[in-house]
């Protein structure tokens, strides 16, 4: 992918974001923006829309044996009381060394690795992991936006309207886009809108495997759907419309449910690999960011949009200058 096609600063206003539709029927594409969205889709349809929020998950500090710098990303807590983190320094770190945190008073010792290589730290003092994140965590931008280095309007802007519950470590990109005005106008046309939840977590980046790319199996996330949102999922299909999720966390949570026949509501892991030859049970349309290639965000892509057709879009996407990635523009998938 061209470095100058990764967008570097999100679209101002979020819904004036360019939008590629891509028609499976006819196997068109056109061009619009953000905020027509309302205008494409029909009265009865149900937008699902993910009420994750990002954690200020990225760290630094210094080694305290030597000074040298260090990195990380939190990914989660695991018992008893260790913090699991993807963590990066000038050397290699040995257990039991102690790590300073920018700018204190937190302190980390190394318990070990996981069998991944991702660190096993131990707080001190301690606390909720989310406490010391707060305090101490800034915006875990990828590192493909200013090489991870976040500015003060990203505490904003890489937060969805909708983030309400604390919990992933990247953003469901495709909800950035949405803005008051957007939904008012869903509603003015008989669109109804949901919430679910996927915490979103390092491996929804992770790239294929080179020698086996439909092999590839997607690090499960955790996330739940209410009651009311089961309640609009049934209602939507009893009435005849379309399920439209914002986003491929949305797609995935919804799709590992399975027919969920009688259940009130899920909560659990959600751990579907989707891929081409996919039989959706509730997903019937998309909206979603552009994906790098060589990940499994892209072949859950092609789980919905046939090969040819997605290679003619994501061209046209590049040849008439579409911005990529989180802080980009976006698609929708019909």
């Amino acid at each position: 992918m061209p470095a100058g096609s990764i967008a570097q600063e999100p679209a101002e206003p979020r819904d004036s974001a360019r939008l590629l539709v891509i028609r499976r029927e006819s196997e068109s594409l056109s061009n619009h923006v953000f905020k027509d969205l309302p205008s494409l889709l029909n009265p009865g349809d149900l937008l699902v829309l993910n009420s994750t929020r990002v954690l200020p998950a990225r760290l630094f500090g210094v080694r305290e044996s030597t000074g040298g710098r260090w990195h990380a990303l939190f990914v989660k807590t695991t018992n008893p009381g260790l913090w699991e983190m993807l963590g990066h320094s000038g050397g290699h770190i040995a257990t039991g060394e102690w790590l300073a945190v920018d700018p204190g008073p937190l302190r980390l010792r190394m318990a070990g690795r996981t069998g991944h290589g991702r660190w096993l730290v131990e707080p001190h003092p301690e606390g909720e992991a989310a406490v010391w994140l707060d305090r101490c965590g800034q915006v875990p931008l990828p590192p493909y936006i200013r090489r991870g280095v976040a500015h003060a309007g990203d505490t904003d802007r890489y937060q969805t309207l909708h983030a309400r519950v604390p919990g992933s470590i990247a953003a469901p990109t495709a909800g950035l886009h949405f803005t008051p005005q957007v939904h008012a106008a869903l509603a003015d046309r008989g669109i109804a809108t949901t919430e679910v939840c996927l915490h979103v977590g390092p491996g929804t980046f992770q790239p294929l495997p080179k020698d086996n790319p439909m092999g590839h199996e997607v690090e499960a996330e955790w996330g739940q759907v209410s009651a009311s949102a089961m309640t609009a999922l049934r209602a939507c299909r009893a009435r005849g419309g379309r399920v439209v999720t914002v986003g491929t966390t949305t797609t995935r949570l919804l799709e590992s449910m399975g027919q969920a026949t009688g259940l009130p509501d899920w909560e659990g892991w959600a751990k579907v690999t989707l891929r081409p030859g996919h039989q959706f049970r509730w997903v019937d349309a998309m909206v979603t960011n552009f994906h790098q290639p060589g990940t499994g965000l892209l072949l859950l892509m092609n789980s919905l949009v046939p090969s040819e057709l997605l290679r003619r879009a994501y061209h046209e996407a590049l040849e008439s200058g579409y911005r990529f990635l989180s802080y980009g523009d976006a698609t929708l998938v019909l």
